[in-house]
């Protein structure tokens, strides 16, 4: 398979021009700002912004892996985009692209749009870009030979599957891990902390989410200087104990690989070290994450919302903030599929005739390479539509 080259040096000052040089110049710094200002909040970061900071390399002729010359390609083929749409399309298309490169948004959702819109180019379907061009509900209008069909994307975040939120965790071990650092000083050796939160961890940013991070802050420390090896009440369970280690797991990703085996692909992970000691965390809700139930819920809030119910209706589904584990563990144990399917037999889905799932790992591949996820909807009147057949035939 080629090797991505990056952008075409043309794209990249008509995408800034869009941008706003100012703007993006603005924008790169604060990102910078932000993930320096915490290490493993601020990786977590990093890679929510990865579009946006591989396109800065590219600008600045730095050297780019594989999966950032893609995205930094996909950034700069937005001025294409643009360029296709008439004055009204231009207006709408720039509004959003200012939101996308504002405060806490990511420019991942027009990205989804835009591979959207060519992988339906490229199955043979004229697209027209109604949501910019129309002021549409929905996104993109396709036809071929004669059928036509509405496509809504959105992009929503794992984390609202997630009972121990990411971010939350990130967030906990950054502002813990000083404390940790001086206690282990003190007490050297290996040692596992593990722990249960029935009620879930949530981001400062959510109701109560603040609040829970100090409380479970203050119970690890005061657990820890009190020398106790358990500590448990509704809200959590805390338990100290010997960390075991192997040959193979001397190293950081030797340990990682054996507790991902050992506590599931749903634990929070996280290893911290001062002196000689090494303190590992594990964090695990009292139930199963719930991403794709997540999803099926997001389904059926913008089915009504975003189509319009006059012709067949595609969801085209991003699913963001997933790692590459849990990403194939969603594919390969059926769980998308299964909420996708058990959505389409709700009223709310009477107009929908597919749905497909994308992420990161979609959105980084070549055009011809791509993986989809889509399920038919075999109720539906189109769904045997020749016309229509590259676009809702079920792919798994």
């Amino acid at each position: 398979m080629s090797v991505p080259q990056g952008p075409d040096a043309r794209t990249i000052p008509a995408f800034l021009s869009l941008a706003g040089e100012k703007c993006w110049a603005g924008r790169i710094a604060l990102l910078h700002a932000r993930v320096a200002g915490s290490p493993r909040y601020g990786r977590l970061l990093a890679q929510r912004h990865a579009a946006e900071f591989a396109l800065e390399k590219a600008r600045r002729g730095l050297g780019l892996s594989a999966d950032e010359a893609l995205l930094a390609t996909r950034v700069a083929n937005l001025a294409a985009l643009d360029a296709g749409l008439v004055a009204s399309g231009k207006v709408r298309f720039r509004a959003a692209l200012a939101t996308a490169l504002d405060g806490d948004a990511t420019i991942i959702p027009l990205l989804h749009l835009h591979r959207t819109a060519m992988l339906h180019e490229a199955a043979g379907f004229s697209v027209r870009y109604a949501g910019f061009e129309d002021g549409a509900p929905f996104d993109l209008l396709i036809a071929r030979e004669g059928a036509s069909a509405e496509i809504a994307c959105d992009t929503f975040s794992a984390e609202a599957g997630r009972f121990v939120r990411r971010a939350a965790w990130m967030r906990l071990i950054d502002r813990i891990d000083p404390d940790l650092q001086t206690w282990l000083a003190a007490h050297p050796g290996r040692y596992l902390l593990k722990m249960t939160l029935p009620n879930g961890l949530r981001d400062s940013g959510e109701d109560g989410g603040a609040a829970a991070l100090a409380e479970l802050h203050q119970r690890i420390n005061a657990m820890l200087s009190a020398s106790r090896r358990a500590d448990y009440d509704e809200a959590a369970v805390l338990r100290l104990d010997p960390l075991m280690l192997t040959a193979a797991q001397a190293d950081e990703n030797g340990l990682m690989s054996g507790l991902r085996q050992e506590f599931g692909p749903e634990a929070q992970l996280a290893v911290t070290g001062g002196g000689r000691g090494v303190l590992v965390l594990a964090a695990r809700a009292g139930s199963e994450n719930e991403v794709a139930t997540a999803m099926r819920r997001r389904l059926a809030a913008i089915a009504p919302a975003r189509l319009t119910g006059t012709r067949p209706g595609i969801l085209a589904m991003f699913i963001e903030d997933t790692d590459r584990l849990e990403w194939r563990l969603l594919r390969e144990h059926l769980t998308l599929e299964g909420e996708a399917r058990q959505f389409l037999t709700d009223p709310a889905a009477r107009s929908v005739v597919a749905i497909t799932c994308a992420s990161r790992f979609e959105l980084c591949r070549e055009a011809g390479a791509e993986s989809a996820m889509r399920f038919r909807n075999p109720a539906h009147p189109a769904a045997r539509s020749a016309a229509l057949a590259p676009a809702v035939l079920s792919t798994v």
